[in-house]
């Protein structure tokens, strides 16, 4: 049997810590935040509503109107472990 690390044990927490602070995930994160943001001052979502942005292509940098939606976060998390 494969050894595993549990999501909330030390270790799992350090190695994400660590993983968070790449430049190549900084930025990713940046993207996703914009398109949140976007949303917001377009006004189809609210603060605490519970709601994802979800990009249509898969790509978080392409912010067009076209490409971002409006989800339930069951919804667009289940969708999107297929890519």
């Amino acid at each position: 049997m494969a050894k595993t690390t549990l999501p909330n044990t030390p270790g799992r927490q350090a190695a994400q810590k660590r993983y968070n602070a790449k430049p190549e995930q900084l930025k990713r994160r940046a993207e996703r935040n914009k398109s949140r943001r976007l949303a917001v001052k377009m006004g189809l979502v609210k603060k605490g509503d519970g709601k994802d942005i979800d990009h249509k292509n898969g790509r978080t940098s392409d912010n067009s109107k076209g490409n971002i939606r409006v989800r339930s976060k069951s919804a667009n998390r289940s969708d999107n472990r297929r890519s």
